[in-house]
């Protein structure tokens, strides 16, 4: 098996496609929040990866062919914003005042948690950008002297649990409006959130793309100033 799993180029690629749609699946037919496709897909893949012996980099060369597709799927995300065009033009203020002020929340948050836990300088701006997509936050995080891999872990993270948990946040909180939906999940769990926001209607996904763009705006602006409170 570790074998083929090795000589195999295409392998790996099948294999995360199989286990997303696997998770996909399981989610439909019980629709459990914990039951995320990515989550599934991911853990299934440690696992695979683990019980073989096989080495991270074997497993990447024949799986970045998938990671030639973020580029076009994040293209994707600008189709919803033209669609609700005039929807954004006229909730402007509101959009940017809750992305703005999500995203000084969730900085605040960390600032707080970290002196709390007594966390290191080094620790606590590696957590900072947590909530932004992960290429901005790996750049704030090695520009500001944290670890660019655990950063990137805690922004999947991040995103996991918001596309788990919205659904269940905002009716606890009965929050109905689609603007409000799409501002809190893009804002808090940026671009694996905005999956979940799509689901929801195409204003709640065009609202969250555009989150995702301005609150990597305000928190690459916002980190120079709470990376110098710790």
């Amino acid at each position: 098996m570790r074998a083929f799993l090795e000589s195999s180029v295409f392998f790996p690629v099948l294999m995360s496609v199989v286990f997303y749609l696997a998770g996909d699946l399981l989610r439909r037919r019980f629709r459990i929040g914990i039951l995320n496709p990515l989550l599934i897909s991911v853990t299934l893949t440690i696992t695979v990866i683990l019980l073989c012996d096989l080495e991270y980099s074997t497993y990447e060369s024949g799986a970045k062919y998938l990671s030639y597709l973020l580029t076009p799927a994040t293209v994707c995300f600008a189709i919803p914003l033209y669609k609700q065009l005039t929807v954004l033009r006229g909730n402007t203020v509101a959009i940017l005042a809750g992305i703005i002020s999500g995203s000084i929340v969730s900085m605040t948050c960390i600032l707080v948690m970290s002196m709390a836990f007594g966390l290191t300088g080094s620790e606590y701006v590696t957590l900072l950008p947590k909530s932004i997509t992960t290429a901005i936050g790996m750049g704030i995080s090695e520009e500001m002297g944290g670890d660019p891999s655990v950063t990137a872990a805690a922004i999947i993270i991040t995103g996991i649990f918001g596309n788990m948990i919205a659904e269940l946040v905002l009716r606890l909180f009965r929050i109905k409006s689609p603007i409000a939906k799409g501002v809190a999940i893009g804002t808090a769990s940026h671009a694996i959130g905005t999956t979940k926001a799509m689901e929801m209607g195409e204003t709640e996904g065009a609202v969250s793309s555009l989150s995702i763009v301005v609150a990597g705006i305000v928190t690459v602006c916002g980190a120079l100033v709470f990376g110098e409170l710790m």
